[in-house]
């Protein structure tokens, strides 16, 4: 009987151990795939600078930006013409960080900009969300409102049509090296610091996944 007893425990011991073990694995496996899924959004905003800016900043820069500085073969007036154009962009970059959204109980989509009191919609701030406060300004916006705007410095400053209007004779190296370098970076830290908010025109923010959803 005795014997019976001591090798039941030691079935059940091994078997305890073994699930044990198990769960390490299993643990090991999700911390593993955390850490890929992490690098992968750093690196998917390293290669494409302009997926942490606003999509309508990036359109209107896209179109606009030859047409204003002729393709680089810039007078005068088209230099002007261009640094007030890049001016508003910079503009447009910040106050698009500071946009955030919510749903009703209907489930309808309304837009708006975060104030320190909440958040005034687009529709004459009619709507409210059911927690306002959760949606008010923080230090975080400005923070992040930096990172856009040194994204879109970076990105836009450095094209080849601005650089062949303003300083043609700056390195190709330069104009290489340096985007994919604050493209690391700032992907570093909206990664490390990510926004809660799910404003208007960010792809990269507004992620369906839990790095990027307000808690």
């Amino acid at each position: 009987m005795n014997t019976s007893t001591s090798q039941d425990m030691i079935v059940h011991y091994e078997n305890s151990e073994d699930d044990y073990y198990y769960d390490l694995d299993d643990d090991y496996e999700t911390d593993e795939s955390h850490y890929f899924y992490v690098i992968n959004a750093i690196l998917s905003g390293t290669a494409r600078l302009n997926v942490l800016l606003p999509t309508a900043t990036i359109l209107a820069f896209s179109i606009f930006a030859p047409i204003l500085t002729d393709d680089g073969e810039c007078g005068t007036l088209n230099r002007w013409l261009t640094a007030i154009f890049l001016a508003i962009l910079a503009v447009s970059c910040i106050f698009f960080t500071c946009t955030d959204s919510f749903r009703t109980a209907t489930g309808r989509l309304y837009y708006g900009v975060a104030t320190f009191r909440g958040i005034w919609t687009f529709n004459g701030g009619r709507k409210k969300p059911c927690v306002p406060s959760d949606y008010r300004l923080r230090w975080g916006d400005l923070f992040h409102a930096s990172l856009s705007l040194v994204s879109f410095l970076a990105f836009a400053g450095l094209h080849f049509d601005v650089v062949k209007c303003y300083y043609p004779g700056l390195p190709r190296k330069v104009t290489n090296t340096v985007p994919l370098v604050v493209g690391f970076v700032v992907s570093v830290l909206f990664v490390v610091f990510p926004s809660k908010r799910r404003g208007i025109g960010y792809p990269f923010l507004l992620q369906r996944d839990s790095l990027y959803s307000r808690r």
